[in-house]
Order: C-alpha cells, then sequence, then structure tokens
C-alpha cells in the first residue's frame, strides 16, 4: 500500500504546469498528506533494500511510524529515536574497544612442535652419558670392601679361598653393552614416534606430548596458583610428556620379548623343546607383554606424582628428580603390590 501511494503522489507531480503548483501545493498544504508521502517514500526505500516486513525484527528495525496529528506538526521517526542511535554507536563502539583490547591482551596461542633430531641419543654428550651409567651400573656392584674377620677358624680359610676367585668382567661388560643398545633404541623410537604424532594429530594434542615438563613446571610456578592446583597441573603436564617416553620403552621392551620368546634358542634350563616350540611360548610371550604394560603403567602413574611433588620443593630440578624417581621406583612397586596380592606379574 506505500508503494501505491508513492506512486500516486509520483503521478501527481508530473500532471500538467497549468495545475503542478495547484496540484503540488494541494497535496501539501494537508500535514496528513505530507506525513504519508514521507512514510510511504521511507517504506518504499527500506522495502527495495530487501528485508522482509516479517523478518525486520530479527534485524533490529522496529519499522516507521506516522504521527497521526493536526497541522502543524511533521512525521518522522519514533520518539526518543536520537537516544536509540546514540546508544547503538555507544555499544559499536564499545564492542570495538573491547575487541581491540582482548586482542592484545589475550592473543592467540601459539603451538610450537620443536622436533629433536632422530638420532640424537648418538650424539657425544647422550651417547657418552648413557655409556657412563651402563658401565656404572654394572661394574659398581663389583668394587665392594672385603669383609674383614679376625677369628683364625677353619671358616676363614674357605672365605679366603673364595675371596680369591677370579672376578668375571665380561658378563658385566656384555649387560652394559646391552642397556646401552637399549637405551639408545629406547630414545631413536620416543623420536620416531614424536613425528608420528606431529604427523597423524593435532598441532595443539602434538605440543602437548612434546612439551619440555620443566619448563611448563617453571611457567606455571610463576602464575601464583595454589598448591593443591599447581601440583595437579604439573602431574598432568609430565603425565602427557612422559607418554612418549614411556610408550617407546614399551615398544623396544616387547620387540625383545619377541626375539627372547620366538627367534632365540631355547636355554638349558628348559626341560625339552616343546617349551618353546610348542603353543606354550605364545602364552609366554602374551605373560611378559602383560608384565611390561603394567610395569608400564606404574611407571608413568608414579613419575607424574612424584613431578608433581618434587615441584613443590624446586619448579625444574625437583620436576625432574621426581619424575626420574618414579619412573625408577615404578616397576618395583608394580613387583611388590602383584606379589602382596599373590597375583602373576
Amino acid at each position: 500500500m506505500t508503494v501505491g501511494v508513492a506512486l500516486l503522489l509520483d503521478l501527481t507531480s508530473r500532471l500538467p504546469r497549468a495545475g503542478a503548483s495547484a496540484a503540488s501545493a494541494a497535496a501539501h498544504s494537508h500535514p496528513g498528506l505530507s506525513a504519508a508521502a514521507f512514510a510511504a517514500t521511507a517504506a518504499a526505500a527500506f522495502s527495495s533494500s530487501g528485508v522482509p516486513l516479517s523478518a525486520r525484527h530479527l534485524f533490529g528495525f522496529h519499522g516507521f511510524t506516522v504521527a497521526h496529528c493536526d497541522a502543524g506538526t511533521t512525521a518522522g521517526w519514533n520518539d526518543g529515536s536520537d537516544e536509540l542511535v546514540n546508544e547503538l554507536n555507544t555499544k559499536i563502539l564499545d564492542s570495538m574497544q573491547y575487541a581491540r583490547k582482548d586482542y592484545f591482551h589475550n592473543t592467540t596461542k601459539e603451538y610450537p612442535s620443536e622436533l629433536k633430531p632422530l638420532f640424537s641419543a648418538f650424539g657425544l654428550k647422550n651417547f657418552t652419558i648413557t655409556t657412563l651409567r651402563s658401565f656404572l651400573l654394572y661394574y659398581l656392584p663389583l668394587i665392594q670392601p672385603k669383609p674383614h674377620t679376625d677369628s683364625e677358624d677353619e671358616d676363614d680359610d674357605l672365605l679366603h679361598d673364595a675371596q680369591e676367585k677370579p672376578v668375571d668382567l665380561v658378563t658385566p661388560f656384555y649387560n652394559s653393552v646391552k642397556q646401552i643398545m637399549r637405551e639408545t633404541s629406547i630414545v631413536t623410537t620416543r623420536r620416531v614416534l614424536e613425528r608420528i604424532v606431529v604427523r597423524h594429530v593435532s598441532q595443539r594434542t602434538a605440543w602437548k606430548l612434546l612439551k619440555d615438563a620443566s619448563k611448563s613446571s617453571k611457567r606455571k610456578a610463576a602464575r601464583g596458583m595454589s598448591t593443591p592446583q599447581y601440583t595437579y597441573c604439573v602431574a598432568r603436564t609430565t603425565f602427557r610428556a612422559h607418554a612418549l617416553g614411556v610408550s617407546a620403552a614399551w615398544v623396544v621392551q616387547s620387540i625383545i620379548e619377541v626375539y627372547r620368546c620366538f627367534i632365540r634358542k631355547p636355554s638349558d634350563d628348559y626341560e625339552s623343546d616343546d617349551q618353546f616350540f610348542d603353543m606354550n611360548k605364545f602364552r609366554l610371550f602374551g605373560r611378559k607383554i602383560y608384565g611390561i604394560t603394567i610395569k608400564s603403567c606404574f611407571s608413568l602413574v608414579l613419575a607424574s606424582v612424584g613431578a608433581g611433588i618434587g615441584a613443590l620443593v624446586h619448579p625444574v630440578h625437583g620436576q625432574w628428580f621426581g619424575c626420574a624417581l618414579g619412573d625408577v621406583a615404578g616397576p618395583i612397586i608394580a613387583i611388590i603390590v602383584f606379589e602382596k596380592m599373590q597375583l602373576p606379574l
């Protein structure tokens, strides 16, 4: 209807010149027609914008109203339109300022994934530390003080003969070499798992699995967390960061058990070859994998708990020491617990 009124006014304006002034004066002499013309024109322009009348409330437009009043009053927007426009402008300006402030204070978090070299275990520093630790592990028990006795009984002669037996230095050497190969294999396997994680999981998950737990503990210590929350956060971060290392150790140990159960020849301890070549080897392999899995789970959980407790002493060194101590104590505690519960492990 508003469009029709606008068309009628347009046709009226196109009348011949003789009656143009009279028609125009007649059309605009009445305030109601003037208001109707203004409202019709505005409504036609708004309808041409493509927004249907039934959906204008969704866009915040409440339409136009016509002031049905006496002469001397002009039609226009609703009462308080100036306040509405000012309020809308204020809201837009405030939202822009808040967005700008939120961008500078809470910038988008980045997840950098720093991959170490694939054969970092064979670097000079790492390989030297691994070698020294392995040799000390098996050769230190040989360096023990001899028991001193003052008695001159016959038992002393037997003890003296036993002490003069040659010390076996070959077996500890073989064990040390095996330990070096095992540790370097675990580190290399972890590097392979890190590359698989970066390639096949999200960037955020890969960052959590590859982050340095000690540095993360130091950053958390500067946030002023409460003691329970700080301990929980450090333990959770250590659990994620230490998961790949435990997984790598599980993979390497499982491969070793595959070699022992299916490839290596049976030793003399077996009563017959049937225990090696029969279906019992699958049962033996299953028990070995079961025990490795239980020990790995205990190691991961206790390493996380130890890191959370150690971080209370020192954010960096305490976290590292607690993680290492829990990692070593995990398999031992698992054996003790299963022996107390009389369960096979």
